[in-house]
């Protein structure tokens, strides 16, 4: 459920992307540094997030990353400069997300599950995730319509403080979490990062980042460029949540039958097929939504998978810190895919160049990903 309504908040902001630039006068590349700083923020405080939660439960993390989150939500609504926005959007917003998103969250369900319904659990996990992104858009849409950009901020923000009482409920086994059992942070992430699988999966998250953040951020802004309306663009957005639903589910259960890295390519592949299709194809609404259910499919899918292959290489004890390293890597692409986005389209007037880097990462995360080998790394300890 906390997954449900951070994620369904994070997803609504491309929405106010036209909006906000409109009235306040600022370019896209503001909005869009803004967005990319706050991934690239999420991305750098998710390892300490992790170490903490790894250590001390995850419901003490997740309720500090809810306070900063709805409070960055709100100041977005108020914030009446180009700096303070950041602030806000970037700042704030990226410190929150590191306590109420996947590696806080699924190192909790790894330590609860046991190792065989782990990709499945996730999978799960990730599902109801994207349900909340599917609720949200069209909601969102209809405050920005009915009550201005600025009101729907705050009534996200408001919405946002739901997640605190859910944190209060987390209950983890305290034992271990202190204890030899988890490596000392320095070693823990040298194992990681010195290991080839790791570095390998880490790049095709890398291109997982770059293509949520950019399609999230900019399409809303590239279908009205293209003659469609902003119903159609938060259709868009809410199918891809929907079809994630399935494509979560359906990854996890793939993850348990068979070698999670190829499964991984293969989405990979798919990604690069869908997005050369839409770009080539006429923009029409009917195309959009074929690309949006099909990159639903797709969209989060990576997620349990690229979880799963962590906990298999380095077990539970220390999942939620190794988490967040590959996720960092994940919001690095993360910011290059918004903020790429917005300073290419203010000097060329179009996206075309960001669509044709999409394609030829996804050709790259395929690749790479295939020789990975799905196996224990020296650093399993009894979780």
């Amino acid at each position: 459920m906390v997954l449900s309504v951070s994620l369904g908040v994070r997803h609504t902001f491309g929405l106010f992307l036209q909006p906000i630039v409109f009235v306040q006068g600022w370019s896209r590349e503001v909005f869009a540094f803004a967005i990319a700083l706050q991934n690239l923020v999420w991305g750098l405080a998710q390892p300490f997030a992790g170490r903490a939660a790894d250590r001390w439960g995850a419901g003490p993390v997740m309720l500090a990353g809810g306070v900063l989150f709805a409070a960055g939500v709100g100041l977005m609504a108020l914030a009446g400069s180009a700096a303070m926005f950041v602030i806000a959007a970037g700042l704030l917003v990226g410190l929150g997300l590191s306590g109420i998103t996947m590696p806080v969250i699924f190192g909790a369900i790894s330590r609860a599950v046991p190792r065989d319904k782990l990709s499945m659990a996730f999978g799960t996990a990730m599902s109801v995730g994207s349900l909340g992104q599917f609720v949200f858009l069209p909601v969102c849409l209809a405050l920005i319509d009915g009550v201005g950009w600025a009101a729907a901020l705050l009534i996200l923000s408001g919405v946002s403080l739901a997640m605190l009482p859910l944190a209060f409920v987390v209950r983890e086994e305290r034992q271990g979490f202190a204890s030899p059992d988890v490596l000392p942070a320095g070693k823990a992430a040298g194992l990681a990062l010195g290991d080839r699988g790791f570095q390998l999966l880490s790049f095709g998250f890398f291109v997982c980042g770059f293509h949520v953040a950019f399609i999230a951020t900019h399409i809303p802004a590239y279908l009205l460029d293209k003659g469609l309306n902003a119903t159609e663009g938060s259709m868009v957005l809410a199918l891809i949540g929907l079809f994630n639903i399935f494509g979560s589910l359906a990854a996890g259960w793939l993850g348990s039958k068979f070698h999670k890295p190829r499964v991984l390519s293969f989405l990979y592949l798919g990604r690069a097929l869908a997005i050369a299709a839409f770009v080539l194809l006429p923009t029409t609404a009917a195309t959009a939504y074929e690309f949006a259910m099909i990159m639903g499919l797709l969209w989060l899918s990576t997620v349990p998978l690229t979880n799963g292959v962590v906990a298999s290489m380095f077990g539970a004890a220390n999942m939620s810190m190794l988490g967040g390293l590959v996720f960092l890597v994940h919001q690095i692409g993360s910011f290059l895919g918004s903020w790429l986005g917005g300073a290419i389209y203010d000097r060329l007037g179009s996206y075309d160049l960001v669509w044709v880097l999409a394609i030829g990462l996804s050709l790259v995360a395929a690749a790479v990903n295939w020789p990975i080998k799905e196996r224990p790394v020296g650093l399993q300890v009894p979780a």
